[in-house]
């Protein structure tokens, strides 16, 4: 009987036992948990002097350039230039075969003496009435006949000759002496070399900045040389699939550096900002439709939308969505979220 009644007061105390110690375990999520404040560095916005320039690829092209070719077909009796050599306006380039045209030429200026000779018998004879006017007449209409039939052989004797239409550098030669050649027959390419053109084209929003006159800097990938050119004209509309506007600028003082055809890039000063917002880079959030920075206040991370404007290596200036004064969260951007609190560790400043 002793050993009934302890086992009857045992249980019961056990099954107090165990109600207690669950009640003493704590609910998950209930309680100390809760996740602590990130830390994070941040950035204060200050205004900074900001020099406005952006870069761009562009070419460099011949001030003028041609190709060269004969007016009328012919054989080429002499060739008067060497390749690659620099000529002047004018200078005689090759000549064609000219002999029958000469020989035409000799036979009118013959029939012209004859003709101003009877002429001038005929109007001897006028003064003491031996001849009318009208024969006068006719004989004056045969030496101005002559004359202009001089002036068709003269023209075409000139267009057997081939001249520089202007001052520059030859290309390479591509016909010889004895060849006969036609007017689709290119000779040689001809360019200015005292001036050269630079064309390169800049997004839209600057379209408005380049104007006839405005100066810009250009440079050359084998070379540290900076060189000068100066805008003469725009194309008078925007590229619809780039939003790009050409430009077109003349090097006035070439030099054997620069080489048409060559790739270079155009330095474009666009002015200073003095009020400038710039952030670093690696603050703004790239998203689907817009740019984003996180700014902090109270504790508190905020999502803002921002426009941005020029960049350099490591800094990006700030167009809209910010003011001097913000505070940027620059570090832990993948862990913060709108409305997360968060503890500056570090303020960087400019």
């Amino acid at each position: 009987m002793k050993l009934a009644f302890t086992l009857l007061i045992v249980i019961p105390l056990s099954f107090a036992a165990c109600k207690s110690s669950d009640k003493d375990v704590k609910k998950p999520g209930a309680g100390g948990d809760k996740k602590p404040p990130s830390r994070v560095e941040a950035f204060l916005v200050t205004p900074q002097t900001l020099s406005q320039d952006i870069e761009m690829p562009g070419s460099l092209m011949p001030a003028e350039e041609t190709e060269l070719h004969p007016e009328v077909s012919g054989r080429v009796t002499g060739i008067y230039f060497n390749e690659g050599s620099n000529v002047g306006q004018g200078a005689m380039l090759v000549k064609l075969y000219d002999g029958d045209l000469q020989a035409q030429l000799s036979k009118l200026r013959i029939q012209l003496k004859v003709a101003k000779e009877t002429l001038e018998r005929y109007e001897s004879l006028l003064k003491i009435g031996g001849v009318s006017v009208q024969e006068i007449e006719i004989y004056k209409l045969s030496v101005n006949n002559i004359q202009a039939d001089m002036n068709i052989v003269q023209t075409s004797i000139a267009r057997t000759s081939l001249r520089a239409p202007f001052s520059g550098r030859l290309g390479l030669r591509n016909i010889s002496i004895g060849a006969y050649i036609t007017p689709a027959t290119t000779i040689s390419t001809l360019r200015k070399i005292s001036q050269l053109k630079l064309e390169f084209t800049v997004p839209e929003k600057y379209g408005t900045g380049m104007k006839p006159g405005g100066k810009i800097q250009f440079s050359m990938d084998n070379n540290e040389k900076i060189y000068a050119a100066r805008i003469i004209a725009t194309e008078n509309n925007i590229a619809a699939e780039t939003r790009s506007l050409r430009v077109r600028a003349v090097v006035d003082k070439a030099n054997a550096d620069l080489i048409a055809g060559a790739f270079v890039k155009v330095k474009i000063d666009l002015g200073k900002n003095d009020a400038a917002l710039m952030i670093p880079s690696q603050a703004v959030i790239p998203k689907a439709r817009n740019k984003q920075v996180i700014v902090y206040s109270g504790g508190i991370a905020n999502m803002a939308t921002v426009t941005t404007g020029i960049r350099d290596s490591s800094m990006v200036e700030i167009t809209s969505g910010l003011k001097a004064g913000d505070t940027i969260i620059i570090t832990g951007l993948l862990n913060t979220k709108q409305g997360s609190k968060v503890i500056i560790s570090k303020v960087n400043k400019p």
